[in-house]
């Protein structure tokens, strides 16, 4: 569902307005909110309270009860009660998930402050789902349909990130970037890890971290049979993935990796969290508190999101269901 008082859960009732031949997911969240999204739209499809995924019905939107807001929430604002309904939807999902019941998980966008002023102490989706999933390594990954990165590092600052990227980081991130990619079809991908420092370094005029290591990582990762290279200067790399000589960039850190994913558009990026013990992407877009309730969010990203969480199912060599 994401976060209620944002556009979620009218870019999921869009979704299924779009498709309403695909009736195999269901919506996890609180029914009242969906239902007020119905209206917002003027959707005259039934919608359906659900208790288990097995109870979901053709031609309606089935939305797996996780919380009840007594009163509808004012879209476009923080508060508590929409971090702890987003946080129990995404608990839920997860339970269903490892259990099985489900495929994967496809995640609204969430609001930070919202799950703060709910006392959920997670700066993000990534690193929550890892911690309900017991899941020690994870690695976040944006695509859309030019290029691919991978991330060292997540949600922290620039400082904590420096410090932070070091050798079993560089190691993580490129193991899941191989396997990640292979996912979504790629049987050998070629891997370019960016550097740090500006120029990848310079020869060590621009700091060490990249003859330190970056460098020893990208040699360990060849050594285990995969195909890395760098590091590449980060205001170039991405270009040369973008022109097909890389298959996926590992990223230092956030905004090292999300610019490049986010210029070329929104609607057209996917979030993958690697590393989990099911499928979750998520659409590359946040609350959107400033147009929530005015019936004018883009489902395309979700839309996209759902999509490559589909290929990802059937590229694994055992399908749940």
């Amino acid at each position: 569902m994401g976060d209620p008082a944002g556009i979620g859960p009218e870019t999921v009732v869009k979704m299924f307005m779009r498709r309403p031949g695909q009736h195999r997911w269901i919506a996890v969240g609180d029914p009242g909110v969906f239902g007020r999204a119905l209206r917002l739209l003027d959707c005259p499809a039934p919608l359906s309270s659900i208790s288990a995924p097995e109870d979901a019905q053709a031609g309606r939107l089935n939305v797996l009860k996780t919380s009840h807001v007594a009163e509808a929430p004012p879209f476009g604002r923080v508060s508590a009660a929409c971090g702890q309904a987003a946080y129990d939807a995404i608990a839920a999902a997860v339970e269903l998930a490892q259990s099985g019941r489900v495929a994967g998980i496809v995640t609204a966008p969430i609001n930070k402050e919202a799950l703060a002023a709910a006392s959920v102490a997670y700066p993000g989706h990534t690193e929550m789902l890892a911690e309900l999933s017991g899941s020690p390594r994870v690695a976040m990954m944006l695509a859309n349909d030019e290029i691919r990165t991978v991330l060292v590092t997540v949600h922290c600052s620039l400082m904590q990130a420096i410090r932070s990227a070091d050798f079993p980081a560089q190691m993580t991130a490129i193991r899941l970037a191989h396997q990640g990619t292979q996912a979504l079809g790629v049987p050998r991908p070629r891997i370019a890890v960016a550097g740090l420092n500006p120029h990848a370094g310079e020869g060590g005029l621009f700091g060490d971290e990249e003859e330190r290591i970056i460098r020893p990582a990208v040699r360990a990762a060849c050594a285990e049979g995969m195909d890395v290279s760098g590091p590449w200067p980060g205001d170039t790399v991405f270009m040369q993935a973008r022109d097909g000589r890389f298959d996926v960039v590992v990223a230092q850190y956030h905004d090292q990796g999300l610019i490049p994913l986010k210029y070329l558009g929104l609607a057209r990026g996917v979030n993958i969290t690697l590393g989990l013990p099911f499928i979750r992407t998520s659409p590359d877009h946040g609350t959107a508190f400033d147009i929530a309730g005015r019936g004018i969010a883009d489902s395309s990203s979700l839309e996209t999101a759902f999509d490559y969480a589909v290929k990802l199912w059937e590229n694994q060599d055992v399908h749940h269901g």
